[in-house]
């Protein structure tokens, strides 16, 4: 958890909106435990990826300061857009390392999808994510936030203006969509 209490993650959400660098520091200082805690968790499923937690942290925070001037509302809503950014980074990076001319290992990606169901590749997954996006763009966005960004059910709520029982409903029916299309495909 973070040291500063909520109000001041709020203060400095809204001075880097209006620009300043020192919050912006500050803010990604304050987050930088939790966003380090989610890559560590996503990067733990993965096999194969030269990526370090820190370079997942580093590669999502510097994503995140080239947006200028994002309407930051609280805690949840960085790390709902931090765990946006996390998917991003870690998906260029594995598509980069296929572009190289050398043969490199198959990277697979633990989902926990499904209690006994096999490991599916991060961009098999990211690809199914994408078809749930087009279905139901708020089911994609709690895998995305829950999965990707390791956020909490109640965080995930705040940032969806819905309540926790629906998210944890929502989330288990994306699990099973997710785990019915990567079976099929």
């Amino acid at each position: 958890m973070a040291s500063l209490a909520e109000p001041d993650a709020k203060t400095l959400l809204a001075g880097w909106r209006r620009g300043d660098q020192e919050a912006r520091d500050q803010l990604l200082a304050l987050f930088y435990p939790d966003l380090q805690r989610a890559a560590a968790a996503l990067l733990r499923r993965e096999r194969g990826v030269s990526m370090s937690t820190a370079d997942l942290v580093q590669e999502s925070m510097l994503r995140l300061i080239a947006l200028d001037r994002i309407a930051w509302t609280d805690r949840a809503h960085f790390l709902a857009l931090a765990a946006t950014m996390m998917r991003r980074a870690l998906l260029d990076h594995l598509r980069a390392r296929r572009t190289l001319k050398r043969e490199h290992d198959k990277v697979e990606l633990l989902t926990g999808i499904g209690i006994g169901a096999p490991d599916y590749e991060v961009e098999a997954l990211s690809a199914a994510l994408d078809d749930l996006a087009r279905i139901d763009r708020s089911r994609a966005d709690i895998v995305e936030m829950r999965y990707f960004g390791g956020m909490e059910f109640r965080d995930i709520a705040e940032v969806l203006g819905c309540s926790e029982s629906t998210v944890k409903r929502r989330w288990a029916a994306a699990r099973l969509w997710l785990l019915a299309e990567l079976t099929t495909a």
